[in-house]
């Protein structure tokens, strides 16, 4: 058998040194991690050589139910039985992974390089038959946590194209535009969903590993969406809209903020529909590569608009493997070689972080920097848009009275460590 001949990459010594040179190798990994169309990497290493080979092929259902069907304790090792156990199973013991794989191909995700864009799915009888040993389980009390993967309503390919040719090189399959060759179908997640919340034993089924919300509204047919709300939501719906300024989301490969607007809205009269008072948890990214202070701003004025109060926020924090660690190092995007404006010092980092937190008074300092740096100081008064009041003139601390008790309060968490 002839093997393929392998791209020679910059060698280490190189791009250790230059930031266009790292981009660029960056660039040929990145291209390459298709099993179908990626090609063999070798880099020069001192006086010998990395060579890296060509991605394996998707797994095929068959041998991926054969896995899942091994005879798995379901238990911590006894190990850890002096320390309590280990409290991190509670949440994914009576849970399902249904999917590998992931053609959102988010800047901030490494998918890409562990797990790949085509989508490999276990059958419905293997999660059934691994459901139905859930229900055998003396803890279960008739509630499956979650059905999912990297992306929960990813059970098929993004089109046909993907089964034997692969994933696109040169664009995505959903951002900053939906594929034409796309086609959103989800009818299969909706089967196995009502196949599990039929099971005897089983009181409800939840989906909380998060969904594609494009990818959700991209179907034409909404009985997933009415389902979903109706069905699998646990009070909360964890959704990644992750920013609001167009130009942000599209560094990130994510979609217009329109489409998320969309969906915000869909869900709110979805559950108005079914007579339920349910939450999308939105998680929300700081100081990511090509995000200014001013889209900072944007973001703190659309939560404060819509009324999201972020507990927690995600500040972008760089993840080997990912597009988005390379812009960060480089300056650069390694797909077009554009410059990127990115924060770096820990200093920028908290302006924008405290930006999306301007309701705590402990940020006020933080925030009445950002807005005069940001050229928004119109933003600092008591107008019913402002994001923080003026500063006191008594030496008294008031009460920040943008920050209404009333307001839902969302809890925005850092994303699932898949990435």
């Amino acid at each position: 058998m002839r093997l393929t001949p392998p791209l020679e990459l910059e060698g280490f010594d190189t791009i250790a040194t230059d930031k266009k040179a790292y981009a660029q190798h960056f660039r040929a990994q990145y291209l390459n991690t298709d099993p179908f169309t990626g090609k063999p990497l070798a880099e020069k290493d001192g006086a010998g050589w990395i060579y890296q080979n060509r991605p394996s092929l998707p797994v095929d259902r068959a041998l991926l139910d054969e896995v899942y069907g091994l005879p798995y304790a379901r238990h911590w090792h006894p190990q850890y039985d002096a320390a309590g156990g280990i409290s991190a199973l509670e949440e994914v013991k009576f849970s399902l992974i249904s999917t590998r794989g992931c053609f959102g191909a988010c800047s901030f995700c490494a998918l890409t390089f562990h797990q790949g864009r085509v989508i490999q799915t276990r059958s419905h009888e293997s999660l059934l038959a691994e459901a139905k040993a859930l229900t055998k389980e003396k803890d279960f009390k008739g509630y499956i946590h979650d059905v999912g993967g990297p992306t929960a309503n990813f059970r098929k390919n993004a089109c046909v194209k993907m089964e034997t040719k692969g994933a696109c090189t040169d664009k995505r399959c959903l951002a900053p535009e939906i594929c034409t060759s796309l086609k959103a179908d989800q009818s299969d997640f909706l089967s196995l969903l009502r196949k599990l919340r039929g099971l005897p034993g089983v009181k409800k089924v939840f989906v909380r590993s998060g969904i594609r919300f494009d990818y959700l509204m991209a179907d034409p047919d909404p009985t997933l969406f009415k389902e979903l709300v109706q069905h699998h939501v646990s009070g909360q719906l964890k959704v990644a809209p992750e920013h609001v300024s167009d130009s942000v989301l599209k560094r990130m490969g994510k979609p217009k903020h329109a489409v998320y607007e969309k969906f915000r809205l869909k869900f709110q009269d979805l559950n108005d529909q079914c007579g339920k008072k349910q939450f999308l948890v939105p998680y929300f990214i700081s100081g990511h590569p090509g995000s200014t202070l001013k889209d900072a701003v944007a973001l703190a004025q659309y939560l404060k608009s819509v009324g999201t109060v972020p507990e927690q926020v995600q500040d972008f924090y760089p993840t080997p493997g990912t597009l988005a660690t390379a812009m960060y190092w480089s300056g650069l995007d390694p797909l077009t070689l554009q410059t990127v404006d990115t924060a770096k010092t820990p200093h920028d980092k908290a302006l924008q972080r405290a930006l999306l937190q301007f309701h705590l008074p402990q940020n006020d300092a933080l925030v009445r920097e950002a807005l005069k740096l940001a050229g928004r100081e119109d933003l600092i008064g008591n107008g019913k848009d402002c994001l923080i009041r003026p500063p006191s003139t008594s030496g008294r601390k008031k009460k920040n009275p943008h920050h209404n008790a009333n307001l839902d309060r969302v809890r925005v968490k850092s994303p699932p460590k898949k990435r």
